[in-house]
């Protein structure tokens, strides 16, 4: 049985409660806030030991593994502080702040043989999941573009702010709404060379941005176009879209279904068909052992105690290291928009095609 904890208990924290606690191969043993009536809560009907001081429950309690759901900004000091527990880690995203924290606690993590994982759940739909055993099959030959999307209503008017619309807290939409496509096109693409045209524009936000734009690069001459608004009042939540172009045909994904266009059937996709095909999430998906929000939620957690059990605390598919990526490739878009425009008004002058000798001449008689 794995004694773990948990700390941090917002919305985030409460769910990944709620599931691990139903996990059979998992005893909550502790708990960590700063709110003292959702810990006086928690203690009188579930009986768990609660704190709300981090270094004393990390000194006072047995501990084999930890859950941290905390702002953003305060994640590098307390995954590290666990990490030189011995305890395996799996930590909300956006994993930091600071990419150079981050490369910190993924070396620590990997020089113990511990399992680190952040909680980028759209690697456990379905369909995303299918997207990645189809370009994996190269089911669309090569890839030459993606676009990566994520809208939804977040923030919707001027208001005072939380922790999460905070540059300094939680980094805004950027990291905390662009970071699901970015990290799902690093998933698929592997990292950017560089990026282009990065907009990280205000709507209603006081203090970061509303909305991000921007276009990643690939040695290999492909291309993917960010598009992402957390103001956006015409989505009921939040939507994560990928479509991605190949010289085979096109992949669409979304949290319900994945299409998949092509244009010859390779040999490795034997049940597929020339033109459109559809795998919908409801086929996709394993069933879970206690369902909450989404079986993403579930799966991503109980792919975290399974790691535990193998012992594998190098290869997880949302490692510290993959996560750092994500963070690097965020850091890249924040340097690309603070230069601005790369190219000024009026500065260029249009390309013409020279014009072969007597060719007006042939073509109109003259």
């Amino acid at each position: 049985m794995i004694r773990l904890a948990v700390v941090g208990l917002g919305k985030m924290g409460l769910s990944h409660h709620a599931m691990i606690n139903a996990h059979p191969g998992v005893k909550v043993a502790a708990v960590c806030d700063t709110t003292g009536y959702v810990l006086d809560v928690l203690n009188k009907y579930t009986g768990v030991q609660t704190f709300t001081d981090f270094e004393a429950m990390l000194r006072d309690v047995a501990l084999d593994a930890i859950i941290i759901a905390t702002p953003s900004s305060m994640h590098a000091q307390m995954v590290k502080a666990a990490l030189e527990k011995g305890l395996h880690v799996f930590c909300e995203k956006p994993f930091c702040l600071d990419t150079a924290e981050g490369e910190e606690v993924t070396r620590i993590a990997n020089e113990k043989g511990l399992v680190s994982q952040v909680g980028y759940h759209y690697r456990f739909v379905g369909a995303f999941q299918e997207v990645k055993r189809l370009l994996d099959a190269g089911a669309i030959g090569t890839i030459t573009h993606v676009l990566a999307e994520a809208y939804g209503p977040v923030v919707l008017k001027p208001k005072g702010g939380t922790w999460r619309t905070q540059r300094a807290h939680g980094g805004g939409c950027l990291y905390d709404y662009a970071a699901h496509p970015l990290n799902l096109v690093n998933w698929y693409l592997g990292m950017p060379i560089g990026v282009g045209g990065s907009v990280l524009n205000s709507i209603f936000s006081q203090e970061t941005d509303d909305e991000v734009f921007g276009t990643l690069y690939y040695e290999g001459g492909q291309s993917a176009q960010i598009s992402v608004n957390w103001s956006d009042e015409s989505y009921r939540k939040m939507s994560t879209k990928i479509t991605i172009w190949g010289t085979n045909g096109r992949i669409y994904a979304d949290r319900q279904e994945c299409q998949v266009f092509l244009r010859e059937v390779p040999e490795s996709l034997p049940d597929f068909q020339k033109g459109w095909n559809v795998r919908y999430t409801t086929d996709l998906t394993e069933p879970v052992w206690f369902y909450l929000r989404g079986e993403e939620y579930s799966a991503q957690l109980d792919y975290f105690v399974r790691c535990i059990e193998a012992g594998n605390g190098s290869d997880n598919v949302n490692s510290f290291a993959s996560a750092s990526e994500t963070d690097k490739v965020i850091s890249m878009m924040i340097a690309d928009a603070e230069q601005g425009a790369s190219f000024a008004s009026g500065a260029a002058q249009p390309v013409v095609a020279k014009q072969k000798k007597g060719l007006m001449t042939s073509l109109f008689g003259r």
